[in-house]
């Protein structure tokens, strides 16, 4: 099956075709790093991460890029108010350069957490300094640019098709409705590519604006808008025209928007060819949001018990493209399904290849489905992510393996389908679930001889004690079998 995604540009789902036969171009917008990051943040980079391994699944090499903003995002997501990361500082009573280290790397440890794949590229918007002044000196040689008090601003009149992506009504556009009010602005949705510092402020964060990008003979220190950093980021690695384009919903009517205004405007090429957005996630039915302190960070869920997988699980049951709803109820379900799968994938220790024909091939028929449950996996995958089709899937597959007897389980079925879990929705089943040891395989033998007595004191006496080292016992009819407590 033809992988297809949900085009924003073109508001269809259309079969994917890369550039190139064997590689995919991949930008994804990463995080500013001025706080820790919440679970309505996280659930993006965990859609995304589907979205690299089924590209992987289907053949194709990636080329990824994924941004790391420590410069130009400012407050208001737009061109006004103050810097996020000296907003950080002064909280922390830090400077700009350690706030963004330091959450970086709190980034980078979460991403390791979640087993997200690490792009091949992460890039932070302060080393792309020169790429970002190389694209303003190229806007303004086009006569794309001006210049106001502030900074070097885009001209979206320049651009025709600015409101085409986002479907804005730019002539029923008020200023201040969609971005702060700048009575210097030649339209509303005029944007910042180069901001000047305030002139009685020295910031953390700031570079000398070469004079041929100025007018007038003054000086100015500055630093890059939050837009213009990631088209040189991704045209700088990956190229004037990329395959997709990935981010949040929220970024469609003006970051988005603007980053294909100003790359192409400097290529005279598409920007991408497909953009693909999630959507949010609220917190028990509510936007998330620092006033009713609803921001759950991962280090909250390890500290409630949590293993950052559950929370991946549960993140894998929403569809990216649908508005998913956080609660901890839902997170202890996303918790209870993954411990169920975990215990069936444990079931691959205590079977093998042989499959025993017990006159009507129940064994043979069900476990012969674990085949098929791995190519299902990557179709449903190929229908624009769906992962709750995938989850279902394997529910399904793993159901028919109830009750069945581990002697008509057939191990390389199993194993085949938990490779193929672990590599499209990256649970770590396999690194989850080790084999018990020989001694506690005794033990085990020991209570199916002692049970075959009628010994139930001791029966009992040896499986208490497996629980209590984590390993609890189901009896079915005709063998024991061991799953994790």
């Amino acid at each position: 099956m033809t992988l297809k995604l949900h085009n924003t540009l073109t508001k269809t789902t259309e079969d994917f075709t890369p550039l190139s036969d064997q590689k995919v171009t991949l930008y994804t917008c990463g995080p500013t790093v001025y706080n820790y990051l919440h679970v309505g943040n996280w659930a993006a980079y965990i859609y995304w991460d589907t979205l690299v391994r089924t590209l992987l699944a289907n053949g194709y090499s990636v080329e990824r890029v994924m941004n790391i903003t420590d410069v130009g995002h400012l407050v208001s997501d737009e061109d006004a108010g103050e810097d996020k990361v000296q907003t950080g500082a002064k909280r922390e009573g830090k400077t700009a350069w350690e706030i963004a280290e330091f959450y970086s790397k709190n980034f980078i440890d979460g991403m390791e957490k979640l087993g997200l794949i690490a792009p091949e590229f992460v890039t932070k918007a302060t080393d792309f300094i020169h790429e970002q002044l190389e694209l303003v000196r190229n806007l303004k040689n086009k006569g794309f640019t001006y210049q106001i008090d502030d900074g070097i601003y885009f001209d979206t009149s320049k651009f025709p098709t600015y409101a085409n992506f986002a479907g804005l009504d730019l002539a029923a556009q008020k200023a201040g409705a969609r971005v702060e009010f700048n009575d210097q602005k030649r339209q509303p949705s005029d944007f910042a590519l180069w901001k000047f510092s305030p002139p009685d402020e020295q910031r953390d964060m700031e570079w000398n604006t070469p004079a041929d990008l100025l007018e007038g003979d003054a000086p100015h220190k500055g630093f890059p808008g939050w837009h213009l950093e990631c088209s040189a980021m991704a045209m700088s690695i990956l190229g004037e025209t990329i395959d997709i384009h990935a981010g949040g919903i929220d970024h469609i009517p003006v970051h988005h928007t603007n980053e294909i205004a100003q790359s192409e405007s400097a290529s005279g090429k598409k920007f991408a060819n497909v953009w693909i957005h999630n959507n949010h996630l609220k917190v028990n039915g509510t936007k998330i949001s620092k006033s009713l302190d609803n921001g759950y960070t991962l280090d909250d869920l390890e500290q409630k018990g949590f293993n950052l997988l559950d929370y991946r699980m549960f993140i894998l049951q929403g569809h990216y493209s649908n508005e998913g709803n956080f609660t901890f109820d839902n997170l202890e379900a996303a918790k209870n399904r993954l411990k169920n799968w975990r215990n069936f994938a444990a079931l691959r220790h205590q079977t093998h290849d042989t499959l025993v024909d017990d006159g009507d091939k129940t064994g043979t028929d069900k476990t012969v489905l674990l085949l098929a449950a791995s190519q299902a996996i990557v179709e449903a995958l190929n229908d624009n992510l769906d992962t709750p089709a995938v989850l279902a899937i394997v529910d399904d597959a793993f159901s028919k393996l109830e009750n069945l007897t581990t002697d008509v389980i057939h191990q390389h079925g199993l194993n085949q389908l938990i490779d193929t879990i672990d590599e499209t929705l990256g649970l770590q089943l396999k690194q989850t679930t080790p084999d018990i040891l020989d001694t506690q395989k005794q033990m085990i033998l020991e209570r199916q001889l002692v049970r075959h007595n009628k010994n139930w004191v001791r029966s009992d006496e040896i499986r208490d004690e497996l629980l209590a080292n984590g390993i609890a016992l189901k009896d079915t009819s005709g063998s024991t079998i061991w799953q994790y407590a």
